[in-house]
C-alpha cells in the first residue's frame, strides 16, 4: 500500500504491514516502501528497521547498517522503551521485564529492546541469556557498537577473556582512543596473562584521563601482579588522593599485606566511614581495611569489630546458601562409589599436563604454586575457572532458583563424553600457557568440590590438597574480602561448615582412591620445607630442583592475595595470628565440630 493511501486511511500501521509483506518476496520494493514511510514520518523506528532488513536482503550492507543505527536512535523517543529504561534505572527489574517481553513478542526485530532485555538478564546474573540476546542484536545490527561493548562485558564476566578481547579489538578498530574499551581490554588481558600489554593500555588511558581513580586502582592491581609493588602503592595512593572515600583502594593497599597504615590513614578511613553518602561497597571495603590496620597495631578487639562489620554487610548483599555445598558433597559421596569409579577406569583424557592445587583459600596454595612454578618442567598460571564452568554446564541450571542436575548428570556420561570434557578443559586452559613446559598448574581452590569430576575426565592429572589449621585458615578468610566468589567466607558459621564439607569430601576421595590426592599440611611445609618439597616433587614424578627452595626469586606474575608473601622466604609469622582473636571465634569452632579436634587428620566418616 503506498504511503499516501495509508495516510489518507489514517494509518501508517497499514503501510508498515504492507512493507513487511513486500519484504518476504521483494526486498527492493520493501526498501522503497520504507523510504516512503520515512518521508512521511521521519522518526519511525519500525520503518528504519524494515529498511535495514530490506537493504541487507538486497546486499547493500553499508546503507543497511546506517538504517539499523537510525532505528536504534529513533527508539529513544519510543514511550514504552522510555518506560522500560526508567524501570531499569530504578532497578525495578520486574517492571522492566513486563514491558520488554510483550514488546519483543510483538516485534522480535526491535534491537533496542533486545539490548535492554540483555541488560535485564545481566543484572539478574543470567549471563548466558544476556549473551544470546546481544548476539541476536548484533546479528540484526552488526554496527550496534553499544551492544558489542555489552557483549564484551558479558563475556568478561563469564571468564571468557579471549572472546571479550576479540570483541574489544573490533570496537577499538572503530574507536581506537575509547577509554572504556581500552580499560576493559586491559582488565581482560590481565585475566589471560597479558600483563605488559595491560599496563601499556592503562598508562595510555591515564595519560589521557589522569583523574580516574578506578583506573588508577586497576593499574595498581596489575602492577602488584607483576611484582612492581612500590609502583602499585603509588598508583593506589594516587587513586586515594582523587577519591579518599573509595574503599576498594584502601582495601587494595591493606591486601598487599606489607603496607603499614599510619594514624593519618586511619583517620582518613574513619572520616570516610562517617559520610552519609558512602556507597555500601565502599563501606564494607573500608571496614576490612581498618580491620587490617588495627590488627597490625595490636588492637584485636577493635580490629575484629571492623572485620565483623565488613563481613556482616557483605553477607547481607550476597545470595549464599551453605546447604548447596553440603548437598553437593552428600550427592558426590553417594554417586562416587568404588564400583562407579572402577567401571569408568581408563576413561577421560589421558593427558598428564594439569596439576591441580585446591582446598580452602588462604591455606598456602599460592606458596605451593610458587614453589612448583620454580621447577623447569612446571608452569604456573593462575586460578582457572574452567572446571567450575564445565560443572555448571553439566548442572543445566540457568538461575539459582532452579535445581542443579550436577553431580548426578555425570552418571550418564559415556566414554566419549568424558574424554571430550577432558580435552575441552585442556583447550580452554591453553590460552594461559605461555611456555613449552610439559606441566601446568590450575590453582583454583574451589576445585576441591569437583575432584571426582576431575578424576573422571583427567585421570592422569595430579591433585594437591593444600590444608591449613582450620582456625588459622578460616579466620584468614574472614579477614579477606575476595573480589568475587567465596560467599562462604563472610560468616564464621558458614566458614566452619564449608571447611567441614571440604574435609568430608576429600576424606571420601582418600578412602575411594588411596594416594590419588597428595596432601600438603601448611604447618609442616613451613617447619621443614625441603622435606615437604621433595615429597611433593616425588608425587608429581619430577626430579628435585634446588630452585624450588628459592621460590621467592621467581619473578612470575602472581594474582592472589598472597602475591607479596610468596616473594619472600618462608616465615612462621602468619601461623598463629588467629590466636589474638580466639575470644570471638566460638561460632567458627562450633561449626567446625570434630574437624577441629582431629586436624590434620579427618574425623571418621
Amino acid at each position: 500500500m503506498p504511503v499516501a493511501e495509508a495516510r489518507s486511511a489514517g494509518s501508517i500501521d497499514e503501510a508498515l504491514a504492507y512493507c513487511r509483506a513486500l519484504l518476504r518476496d521483494s526486498p527492493a520494493l520493501a526498501a522503497q516502501q520504507a523510504h516512503e514511510i520515512l518521508a512521511a514520518d521521519p522518526a519511525n523506528a519500525e520503518a528504519f528497521r524494515l529498511l535495514g532488513r530490506a537493504l541487507r536482503a538486497t546486499g547493500d550492507a553499508d546503507a543497511a547498517e546506517q538504517a539499523e543505527l537510525d532505528a536504534i536512535a529513533a527508539s529513544v523517543h519510543d514511550p514504552l522503551l522510555m518506560q522500560a529504561a526508567h524501570a531499569l534505572l530504578e532497578n525495578a527489574l520486574s517492571d522492566a521485564e513486563c514491558i520488554l517481553r510483550p514488546r519483543l513478542k510483538a516485534n522480535p526485530f526491535d534491537v533496542a529492546a533486545i539490548r535492554m532485555m540483555a541488560e535485564l538478564a545481566g543484572r539478574l546474573g543470567r549471563y548466558g541469556d544476556a549473551e544470546n540476546l546481544l548476539r541476536r542484536a548484533l546479528e540484526l545490527a552488526p554496527g550496534f557498537q553499544a551492544a558489542r561493548a555489552n557483549l564484551a562485558t558479558v563475556l568478561y564476566r563469564q571468564n571468557r577473556a579471549p572472546e571479550a578481547i576479540a570483541e574489544l579489538d573490533r570496537l577499538l578498530d572503530a574507536d581506537p582512543a575509547n577509554p572504556a574499551h581500552r580499560n576493559l581490554k586491559a582488565a581482560a588481558l590481565g585475566r589471560v596473562g597479558g600483563f605488559e600489554e595491560a599496563i601499556a593500555l592503562y598508562e595510555d588511558v591515564l595519560k589521557r584521563f589522569p583523574e580516574q581513580p578506578k583506573v588508577w586502582m586497576s593499574y595498581g592491581h596489575v602492577l602488584k601482579t607483576v611484582g612492581r609493588q612500590q609502583e602499585s602503592i603509588t598508583a593506589y595512593r594516587r587513586a586515594i588522593t582523587i577519591a579518599p572515600e573509595l574503599g576498594e583502594v584502601w582495601w587494595s593497599l591493606a591486601n598487599l599485606k606489607t603496607v603499614s597504615f599510619d594514624p593519618d590513614d586511619i583517620a582518613a578511613m574513619t572520616a570516610a566511614l562517617d559520610r552519609d553518602d558512602l556507597a555500601a561497597e565502599d563501606r564494607f571495603h573500608l571496614h576490612f581495611a581498618l580491620g587490617k590496620a588495627l590488627e597490625d597495631r595490636g588492637e584485636a578487639a577493635t580490629s575484629f569489630a571492623h572485620y565483623a562489620k565488613g563481613n556482616n554487610q557483605r553477607r547481607a548483599m550476597i545470595d549464599y546458601d551453605p546447604q548447596e555445598i553440603s548437598g553437593l558433597v552428600e550427592a558426590s559421596r553417594a554417586i562416587f562409589t568404588p564400583g562407579f569409579v572402577a567401571d569408568r577406569a581408563g576413561q577421560g583424557s589421558v593427558a598428564p599436563d594439569p596439576i591441580f592445587i585446591l582446598g580452602m583459600p588462604r591455606a598456602g596454595s599460592t606458596l605451593i604454586e610458587q614453589i612448583l612454578a620454580s621447577h623447569p618442567l612446571i608452569e604456573g598460571t593462575q586460578e582457572l575457572p574452567d572446571i567450575s564452568a564445565i560443572a555448571r554446564r553439566l548442572g543445566k541450571r540457568k538461575t539459582k532458583q532452579e535445581k542443579t542436575s550436577y553431580p548426578e548428570s555425570i552418571i550418564d556420561l559415556e566414554f566419549e563424553e568424558l574424554h571430550k570434557l577432558g580435552e575441552e578443559y585442556l583447550e580452554r586452559t591453553r590460552v594461559h600457557r605461555k611456555t613449552d613446559r610439559p606441566y601446568f598448574i590450575d590453582k583454583m581452590p574451589n576445585n576441591w568440590a569437583h575432584v571426582p569430576l576431575i578424576h573422571m575426565i583427567l585421570p592422569n592429572a595430579k591433585i594437591i590438597d593444600a590444608r591449613r589449621h582450620p582456625l588459622a585458615c578460616c579466620f584468614s578468610n574472614f579477614k579477606q574480602h575476595f573480589a568475587r566468589g567465596q560467599g562462604f567466607s563472610y560468616a564464621l558459621d558458614d566458614m566452619g561448615r564449608y571447611y567441614r564439607d571440604y574435609v568430608t569430601l576429600m576424606a571420601h576421595v582418600d578412602a575411594l582412591l588411596p594416594g590419588r590426592v597428595h596432601r600438603v599440611i601448611h604447618e609442616a611445609l613451613v617447619e621443614d620445607t625441603e622435606t615437604e618439597v621433595r615429597r611433593l616433587l616425588d608425587y608429581l614424578g619430577v626430579d628435585f630442583d634446588p630452585a624450588c627452595l628459592r621460590f621467592w626469586e621467581n619473578d612470575r606474575p602472581v594474582r592472589t592475595a598472597s602475591s607479596e608473601q610468596v616473594r619472600r622466604p618462608i616465615s612462621r609469622a602468619g601461623l598463629d595470628q588467629w590466636q589474638a582473636f580466639e575470644p570471638w571465634l566460638d561460632p567458627l569452632k562450633a561449626a567446625l565440630g570434630p574437624v577441629l579436634d582431629h586436624y590434620p587428620a579427618a574425623p571418621p566418616l
